[in-house]
């Protein structure tokens, strides 16, 4: 029985980056072994297993068959008599397809690896010096998913290109409909992870390039070729704004509902015909409505939905927020639902200024608009509703009039913020 690394922790220690988990493959065992010796039975779809002291996982060296199109339809064969060098050749990259025996991993994690050691018999190491994806064996194109999984190492190591072969393949696959297979759960996975990633852009970009962006998020393909209205970069078009929208959300370090709100904000751009100009106006509430059938068709989590829906509808509002006056701006913060949820407002505010800032040459000017709104925020918190309701009680209010003397009172507690405001250098 022979134990080695493989997989991102090799890659990572290669790059000098921080350390990945630890994957490790196990060849000549069997199920039995692994468990003679303590290991922990974990796997579902094929033979894993947790060490018994450090509980990380080992894997049966294993091959794969497709049985059926799509992410599932796979037959894996574990077995003692599949080497090394097989189960390496069922990977997607490369890059992610070195192995070093596990006595040749150093104990100190800071330690550099012997490269004298490193079992690479598909080149990992020449494309990890060349900056290139390179699929590793015509497997690839088994699994649809490591489409996505690409753009995903696309995003995270963006000075790396994809070989050109690979992104042929990537087409094949896209035309022979293996991406229509894909299930919502493996697709939310791989785009929430790419929009996390240092350039989420180039995630979007790979996916465009080879098809599958039309396929999985046509309202974002959409998006290139429509004009921004913005008459001082008449030339950038909106999909191209979307791109420098999230990278900046990334280098803001934002969170993935203020991301994920970004990606969806101007979908609404894209859904009208080329000589219906200008094409935002309107586009709010086409942005809702289409981010809906995105959530709905790729299951994304409640959270973000809603944050989305917040930015897509309001984005113009907030951006134009310094000419409204005290009871407008409360009218947008109710409408915003900021007052019961003042920490999503603030993450709409965030991705607002992404928006306004993602332009060439403007990703460093100021967005007034957060600032200003987040003191009227707090100025509306700050007001007392208990005693305000209890003195209109008294004075024999009920119901909707004792909402408006609130209101009343919000309103000019906002009004006296964003008179502040207007004062402060």
């Amino acid at each position: 029985m022979q134990i080695y690394l493989v997989g991102g922790a090799v890659r990572d220690r290669l790059l000098g980056l921080p350390g990945s988990d630890r994957d490790w493959v196990v060849v000549g065992a069997t199920p039995e072994t692994m468990t003679a010796q303590g290991f922990l039975p974990v796997g579902r779809d094929f033979p894993v297993f947790l060490h018994p002291v450090t509980r990380e996982e080992h894997a049966l060296a294993r091959t794969e068959r497709k049985s059926a199109p799509g992410y599932r339809g796979f037959v894996v064969h574990a077995a003692p008599d599949v080497t090394l060098e097989q189960d390496l050749s069922r990977r997607d990259l490369t890059i992610n397809a070195i192995a070093l025996p596990a006595a040749a991993v150093p104990p100190d994690g800071a330690a550099a690896l012997d490269t004298a050691r490193l079992i690479d018999p598909f080149g990992g190491q020449r494309d990890l010096a060349a900056r290139v994806l390179r699929h590793v064996t015509g497997a690839f194109r088994e699994d649809p998913v490591r489409i996505l999984r690409l753009a995903r190492f696309a995003a995270r190591f963006a000075d790396f290109r994809v070989a050109p072969e690979t992104m042929a393949l990537m087409r094949e696959m896209v035309e022979a409909g293996e991406v229509d297979a894909l299930v919502p759960e493996r697709v939310w996975q791989e785009l929430a992870r790419g929009l996390m990633e240092q350039r989420p852009s180039r995630m979007f970009e790979v996916l465009r390039e080879c098809g599958a962006l039309r396929k999985l998020l046509p309202e974002v393909d959409r998006l290139w070729g429509v004009p921004q209205p913005e008459a001082h970069h008449p030339e950038v078009d909106t999909g191209v704004h979307l791109m420098l929208v999230l990278d900046l959300a990334a280098r803001l370090q934002a969170s993935l509902p203020v991301r994920f709100a970004c990606l969806m904000h101007d979908l609404g751009k894209g859904t009208t015909p080329p000589d219906a100009l200008p094409r935002h106006i309107g586009h709010e509430q086409r942005s809702a409505k289409l981010l809906q059938r995105v959530c709905e068709r790729w299951r994304v989590p409640l959270e973000l939905r809603e944050l989305a829906d917040v930015v897509a509808r309001e984005h113009g509002n907030i951006h134009r927020s310094a000419d409204l006056d005290a009871a407008a701006v409360l009218r947008l913060l109710e409408r915003c639902d900021a007052i019961r949820k003042p920490g999503r407002f603030a993450e709409a505010l965030l991705a607002c200024e992404c928006d306004a800032r993602g332009r060439l040459g403007l990703e460093g000017r100021p967005y007034p608009p957060r600032a200003r709104l987040l003191a009227a925020l707090d100025a509306a918190l700050a007001v007392q509703t208990e005693p305000l309701a209890l003195a209109a009680q008294a004075r024999g209010a009920q119901g909707p009039a004792i909402g408006a003397a609130i209101r009343e009172a919000r309103t000019k507690a906002v009004a006296r913020a964003l008179e502040d405001a207007a004062r402060a250098p």
